[in-house]
């Protein structure tokens, strides 16, 4: 008795230190939104007051070329991460934070370091310096903040690589999105045709490069989840945050560095980035596979344990699981069904790494409240199947 007392008193201590995390993680994300939105407008009424507000209009159109397209850049991302998909409410604070928060902190110290070393050494170095040093440091800074936001505060949201690469790629979509207004607004007071060339590279082209600088950062977290070693816990966020700022460096310097003279390497240079995205593009699909395995690695035994057919883990591993109860009799029963059996999946993987590593994770708590919520769910489902 006094063993049981003591167990529920260290998994109610657990939840606790959990609830008062994310609200401390709800605290610190209001707080930067309202930062990032004083920020926005502060930099916007500038830009407002130099051009003596002829850049009002060009900003609607930089708006109505740089959020339509969100539609399709969203949807991605979504149809990848298909066997446990990140609650909306966490997308889209990872969205915004992007949009809002890490856009104003970014434009703060960029623009600083513009106006610091263009008075110094001209405005040629301070666009080189900005752009090829302050912006990477900075930016990959400030977005990689939500994916480390969800790292810690939001842990139960946050399952390894590839959670991490999702968060990363909708905070990246956020902020992107807002500085796509600002480069097609500046296009658009140039003239129709500086306009399209500039959607067609920003938005047809290269619309995954900042997707691709965080994606660093948010693989190097996921590594730090899966991990039980104190060094990669450590170094592999810091080794993927450098590794996006060296990207990002990297197609930031040479347009700045040469200017007018780009024309003559921008095909090849291009090539080379759109190979990039390639590359990562097929890693993420490999990673996705390799996290359905997981899954089902780790529900095995459940057939055995009388908790799951060998059916319903087909139905939860399926690449089109969710497709499937979408259009069939299942419907959202079925979806809830098929989140609850790979959380299942998670947390068992989860708590048997901690486990070898001697240590405690709050995952193993989550074991019997989800099979007691697939029961729920299959009853749910068994309700809505057809009668004959």
């Amino acid at each position: 008795m006094a063993v049981h007392g003591r167990a529920s008193f260290t998994v109610s201590s657990e939840h606790d230190a959990e609830q008062k995390r994310r609200r401390l993680g709800l605290t610190l994300w209001i707080t930067g939104m309202i930062l990032g939105v004083v920020l926005n407008l502060f930099y916007t009424f500038r830009g407002i007051l130099a051009t003596q507000g002829s850049i009002i209009p060009a900003m609607f159109v930089g708006a109505v070329f740089a959020f339509p397209p969100l539609v399709v850049y969203l949807f991605i991302p979504s149809v990848l991460d298909r066997f446990d998909p990140e609650p909306w409410w966490c997308l889209l604070m990872a969205f915004l934070w992007g949009a809002v928060a890490a856009t104003g902190f970014s434009i703060l110290i960029n623009s600083t370091v513009h106006d610091v070393f263009s008075a110094a050494f001209g405005p040629k170095v301070g666009d080189l310096v900005s752009a090829s040093v302050s912006a990477p440091f900075a930016e990959e800074f400030w977005k990689g903040l939500a994916v480390l936001g969800f790292f810690y505060f939001m842990r139960r949201e946050f399952d390894g690589i590839v959670d991490g690469i999702i968060y990363a790629t909708f905070t990246a979509l956020g902020f992107a999105a807002v500085e796509n207004v600002l480069y097609y607004a500046k296009a658009a007071m140039e003239g129709g045709d500086v306009l399209a060339g500039t959607f067609v590279l920003r938005g047809v082209f290269t619309p995954w490069l900042h997707p691709l600088f965080t994606a660093m950062t948010g693989i190097g977290f996921g590594l730090a989840r899966e991990s039980t070693k104190s060094s990669t816990r450590l170094l592999a966020p810091v080794a993927g945050y450098m590794i996006g700022v060296s990207l990002h460096a990297m197609w930031n310097f040479l347009p700045t560095a040469l200017g007018s003279a780009m024309g003559a390497v921008f095909v090849p240079w291009l090539l080379l980035w759109l190979l990039f995205v390639a590359a990562f593009s097929v890693l993420i699909i490999a990673l996705v596979v390799r996290k359905g395995r997981l899954i089902r690695e780790n529900l095995r035994d459940e057939v055995l344990l009388g908790h799951l057919s060998q059916e319903e883990i087909d139905l939860v591993c399926s690449p089109v699981g969710r497709l499937r109860c979408t259009f069939g009799w299942r419907g959202a029963s079925g979806r809830n069904f098929i989140r609850a059996g790979a959380r299942l999946g998670l947390s068992k993987w989860h708590t048997a790494r901690a486990m070898k590593g001697q240590k405690r994770t709050i995952s193993a708590d989550f074991i019997i409240p989800l099979r007691d919520e697939i029961k729920q769910h299959r009853a749910a489902m068994m309700a809505r199947a057809p009668r004959y």
